[in-house]
């Protein structure tokens, strides 16, 4: 009797670290606007195919804003362009979801704050993953990557950012 509760007991502790084992990749980012203040977060998932992305933000002006995953873990100046440009993985890069030649792994839709600043979405990406599967851009490599909520929304085509505008927040994905 003692000999089955044991064997149980073990079955339980290895279906329970099969399970750990198997939750997939997170990563997180706190937005922070030009100010240092965080106006939200950012909760990463990698999943087979690509990675989901859920947005918090609070704060923003109302309206649709670009949002982009950007090359650098860098948000240290004010306007943020140390996070760099877009992610991508090709020497020429072709910005928008609704142009035939995009390109750009960096490419999400764009974020929409009511009336009140506030902004909440989840979206999927199959063009990065969190470190590299699928051949996927790696938003956790070695200098990171970036979150940037854009002043004005995408037009999905305009070359570099469409249209987006300045960089309004920025979180560093960890």
């Amino acid at each position: 009797m003692r000999l089955t509760a044991l064997f149980l007991a073990a079955g339980l502790v290895v279906a329970t670290t099969a399970s750990a084992a198997e939750a997939p990749a997170t990563a997180t980012a706190d937005i922070k606007g030009a100010d240092g203040k965080s106006i939200g977060t950012a909760t990463l998932t990698d999943a087979p195919h690509g990675v989901l992305l859920r947005v918090e933000t609070k704060g923003l002006t109302p309206g649709w804003h670009g949002l982009h995953f950007h090359e650098k873990g860098d948000c240290g100046t004010p306007d943020f362009k140390s996070a760099g440009a877009h992610v991508h993985t090709t020497a020429t890069v072709v910005h928008g979801l609704l142009n035939p030649d995009g390109n750009d792994n960096g490419d999400l839709p764009n974020l929409h704050a009511g009336a009140d600043g506030v902004a909440t979405a989840e979206i999927f990406s199959h063009l990065v993953s969190l470190k590299g599967a699928g051949g996927r851009p790696a938003l956790l490599d070695a200098d990171g990557s970036a979150i940037v909520v854009h002043a004005s929304p995408d037009d999905y085509k305009s070359q570099p950012i469409g249209g987006a505008g300045a960089r309004s927040a920025c979180g560093v994905v960890k």
